[in-house]
């Protein structure tokens, strides 16, 4: 074990959007913040090769105080052509540029495990290195969270794959590939496999697959449409003006809170998906009853007793959020966060019931909102957060 230590007043746990925007918005207030973790990892390491964003470019920038390090102040910088949808590769370069505004202040090495001590919190990073910090912000995304359908558990990791996990679609050229799912993730990778010449395949329960903003006649309404929709196209009438408020959303009692977040984030897709799926095959209203390894091929059933041979499922369900699932954090503390289902329950500035820790990013969407699924989230969560933590400098 490695005997050094350090100290930060505050850590930031993942150098993701959340992350990367909370420490900047930290160092601009003069708080001694630390964040930790490989900047954009889990968008440069598991999204699918070749994705666009599903939000749209007004709310795909990363939050800095000034708002001067924008996704349009990196095309600027870089002279990259600005694109509508943003592609995914363009994002994750704007992210590692965004982080130069953190300087020194970010360490790319993994937190490992994060203890209570009499200073507050210790962190022990993958070297065996310790740091000692008075708060904790847990940013870690929702890598650890992917749904995994009981019905797959028996297949092999080579058999059945999560979109989340599925960088390298090219690799499936000339397989056939079933994608589970309706949501903007099962259909875009039913897009790429499609395009990278697999033959596919799309199975969902839903009755039929919706589309973002078939409305859109709603979105030409000068001034009322601005009433009616927020500029992070989260949700639909009405919904999406709620949801851009999460403080207001947060006040709201639980169970009306979820069906407002469920209802904001239904599974659909981007209309833009629509003329890239054409050659695909759909299958609605169906779910898989059974998937067994036959050979090195997956024989699948479906509900309506239909049957299917694929070399490949690939999994766009989703992800369920459960921060035991955070390999840095030990059972105690797990115990002692108030939770339900999984979520944290929070209270303002991001507060869990262990005192100095908090949660920002999905994590954060019980309480706050879907908002805070969404890039468009991390200017609110930046903000909120720093001003609960300013006492701390």
């Amino acid at each position: 074990m490695n005997s050094r230590s350090s100290d930060c007043t505050v850590t930031v746990i993942g150098a993701g959007p959340y992350g990367l925007s909370a420490g900047v918005h930290l160092k601009a207030k003069g708080i001694a913040a630390c964040v930790f973790g490989e900047p954009m990892e889990f968008w440069a390491h598991k999204m699918p090769e070749g994705m666009l964003l599903r939000s749209p470019r007004v709310a795909s920038s990363l939050s800095d105080p000034d708002r001067a390090f924008t996704l349009e102040a990196y095309e600027t910088a870089s002279k990259t052509e600005p694109r509508a949808p943003v592609p995914l590769d363009t994002f994750v370069e704007y992210g590692r540029w965004f982080r130069h505004q953190l300087g020194s202040d970010l360490d790319e090495r993994t937190v490992q495990r994060l203890d209570r001590d009499q200073s507050g919190f210790k962190l022990t990073l993958q070297d065996g290195e310790e740091i000692r910090s008075k708060a904790v912000v847990i940013a870690a995304g929702i890598g650890p969270f992917r749904k995994k359908p009981a019905v797959f558990r028996n297949l092999s990791p080579q058999q059945v794959i999560h979109c989340y996990e599925g960088r390298e679609v090219r690799k499936f050229a000339g397989k056939r590939v079933a994608v589970i799912g309706a949501g903007q993730s099962a259909l875009e990778s039913a897009a790429l496999l499609h395009e990278a010449n697999a033959e596919v395949e799309v199975v969902a329960r839903e009755s039929h697959l919706r589309w973002i903003g078939m409305h859109l006649w709603l979105h030409h309404m000068g001034p009322i449409s601005s009433l009616l929709y927020s500029p992070h196209d989260i949700g639909p009438v009405g919904i999406s003006r709620l949801v851009a408020y999460p403080k207001v959303v947060s006040r709201i009692p639980v169970t009306l809170r979820d069906r407002i977040r469920t209802r904001a984030v239904r599974p659909a897709g981007a209309p833009w998906l629509r003329s890239r799926l054409k050659g695909v095959t759909i299958t609605t209203g169906r779910g898989v009853s059974q998937a067994a390894a036959v050979g090195d091929e997956v024989a699948l059933k479906l509900d309506d007793g239909s049957e299917r041979r694929v070399d490949h499922v690939m999994l766009g369900t989703g992800y369920r959020v459960d921060i035991s699932r955070y390999d840095f954090l030990p059972q105690d503390i797990v115990r002692d966060i108030r939770q339900f289902d999984g979520y944290p329950k929070l209270d303002s500035g991001f507060r869990s019931s262990v005192p100095g820790l908090h949660f920002i990013g999905a994590t954060a969407a019980r309480s706050f909102g879907p908002l805070l699924c969404f890039v468009a989230g991390t200017e609110f969560a930046s903000r909120e957060l720093t001003s609960n933590l300013s006492g701390l400098r």
